[in-house]
């Protein structure tokens, strides 16, 4: 049957797809979709047959913690409203101790691990309409003592929970500029004949290393992954992955076609038989020591164990808190910057007004914000804004254009953020820079008196239209 060729619905590009020819079917990230305003486009698109796939992005079910039930209620419903063939997450995790990384990290591959995730996975399961694809991540960070290799790891996951895979070539090709991956051999070592679909996306090399960007071009080392992948085993479904800086219709065309060129060449050979086939994996898995071929029930000591460990490696990321033994020091300090940057991007789409009031202070104090304060857990990229906003007018630098924008009518939310704020700033032992309380008020009584002579009878809303719409994971 011939290879469907899809593409990863975004707003931005909506009526893109729907006049883009021989779109069999697209991706949409799950909580970015609000059941009760589904877009238009993807009704259109479900009215000509276009299958939709949900994309999880925040159940982190490599954490430390049991899956969410409103988050995989939000993701069962999502699948039940777009009448979804399959739902898809990662094997990631994005929060640990309280803090939200705002992207997808990697878990340790031991033993004890993969008990942990195939418990979350079996959970996920269990509260799913439709079957759920797991989908390889894409690593700056490697953790230390490594027992499985990604390849092993998911086997493991499949064989024991029946869980679908969403092979990512392009993250394929980023372990292999990263850490040194063949991804031949990793190809031959999965379990292909459980892969639901494909992801094709583009990067950029920085420094000798690779970020999955989603944001850039699809290249030929990245399509030459697609290309093993397809020799050994043809995909049911293969999609293109653009979330940022899209192009024009032309070329996101001339890359859907790219990709339909290797997964239905003119004269298709027979895709031929992976080294590493089912046969000879369970031969390896009946030579394993008993304790391995086990499954086991992760206890509470366990999980416990695993919070500790990713809540160490989320606060060195997103807090400057010392690097935890074993991790490279300069790859923590990049994926760090990486972090940073990600929610400086989101939060300037989300309130483009911060650009204009700060001009070129902006990115440097955003930056240097957010490498120590981490991304609250809840509300996306709203709340961190509002964060961001609740530090400049902290420490009284906070432009007339944005105080207009989130002070007057200070609602509910500015007061927790602030209360928040000052019990971080106590954790932390204080700010040597920061004014002390004194200061900081007469501070805010001499703003406050000039607001009000420079607004007049001005008011504003305290949630404006673009900061209360869709939310950003």
């Amino acid at each position: 049957m011939r290879t469907a060729v899809g593409i990863g619905w975004r707003s931005e590009i909506d009526l893109t797809i729907e006049r883009l020819d021989g779109v069999d079917f697209v991706e949409v990230v799950a909580e970015n979709i609000c059941l009760d305003h589904v877009p238009e486009s993807l009704r259109v698109l479900r009215a000509r047959g276009v299958e939709v796939i949900p994309h999880g992005v925040g159940l982190g079910l490599a954490g430390a913690d049991r899956p969410d039930p409103v988050r995989l209620a939000h993701l069962a419903a999502v699948a039940t409203a777009l009448d979804s063939p399959l739902v898809s997450e990662h094997l990631a995790f994005v929060r640990a101790g309280g803090m939200e990384a705002g992207h997808l990290l990697p878990g340790p591959r031991t033993w004890d691990a993969l008990d942990l995730v195939a418990e979350n996975v079996r959970i996920a399961q269990d509260l799913l309409p439709v079957p759920l694809a797991l989908e390889n991540p894409a690593t700056l960070l490697a953790w230390p003592d490594d027992e499985l290799s990604q390849s092993e790891f998911l086997t493991e996951l499949v064989e024991r929970t029946g869980v679908r895979l969403l092979v990512d070539v392009a993250n394929l090709h980023t372990e292999r500029v990263n850490h040194a991956l063949d991804p031949a051999k990793a190809l031959a070592a999965l379990p292909l004949e459980a892969v639901a679909y494909v992801h094709v996306a583009g990067g950029l090399e920085v420094d000798g290393l690779w970020h999955d960007t989603h944001a850039h071009p699809v290249t030929a080392p990245v399509l030459e992954v697609l290309d093993m992948l397809c020799a050994l085993h043809r995909p049911p479904r293969i999609l293109l992955e653009r979330d940022a800086n899209f192009p024009s219709t032309a070329e996101l065309a001339a890359e859907l076609s790219a990709i339909r060129t290797i997964a239905d060449p003119p004269a298709a050979p027979a895709p031929t038989k992976g080294a590493d086939d089912a046969d000879t994996r369970r031969a390896r898995r009946a030579a394993r020591p008993e304790a391995e071929a086990v499954f086991r029930e992760p206890t509470e000591e366990h999980r416990e164990s695993a919070a500790r460990q990713q809540t160490a490696l989320l606060a060195a990321l997103l807090t400057g808190a010392p690097v935890p033994p074993g991790f490279d020091p300069e790859r923590v300090r990049v994926q760090a910057g990486a972090l940073a940057a990600k929610r400086r991007d989101s939060a300037l789409r989300a309130v483009p007004e911060l650009a204009s009031a700060l001009g070129d202070r902006w990115p440097r104090e955003f930056m240097a914000w957010a490498m120590t304060h981490p991304k609250p857990v809840e509300g996306g990229t709203r709340a961190d804004v509002h964060a961001f906003a609740a530090h400049l007018w902290e420490g009284d630098a906070l432009p007339q254009a944005l105080a207009q924008m989130f002070v007057p009518r200070k609602p509910s939310w500015w007061s927790r953020l602030r209360t928040s704020a000052s019990r971080s700033s106590a954790h932390r032992g204080g700010d040597p820079h920061r004014k002390q309380p004194e200061e900081a008020g007469k501070a805010r009584k001499a703003r406050k008196a000039r607001d009000a002579g420079d607004a007049g009878e001005v008011r504003t809303k305290s949630h404006p239209k673009h900061l209360t719409g869709r939310r950003t994971p």
